[in-house]
């Protein structure tokens, strides 16, 4: 891992792999947030042992 990276240089990097990414809908958003949701609710947690 290179850790000299200036944050200039992290910026571009950042701004480079967002580029790649397909574009999100709010539409598509909202049912990730949704599932989300429903996932995330107690009674569907995995207890700790």
């Amino acid at each position: 891992m290179n850790y000299t990276i200036s944050f200039q240089e992290r910026i571009n990097l950042g701004l480079e792999q967002l580029s790649k990414q397909p574009p999100v809908t709010l539409k598509m958003a909202r049912n990730q947030a949704q599932k989300l949701k429903i996932q995330s609710k107690s009674e569907n947690k995995k207890q700790r042992i």
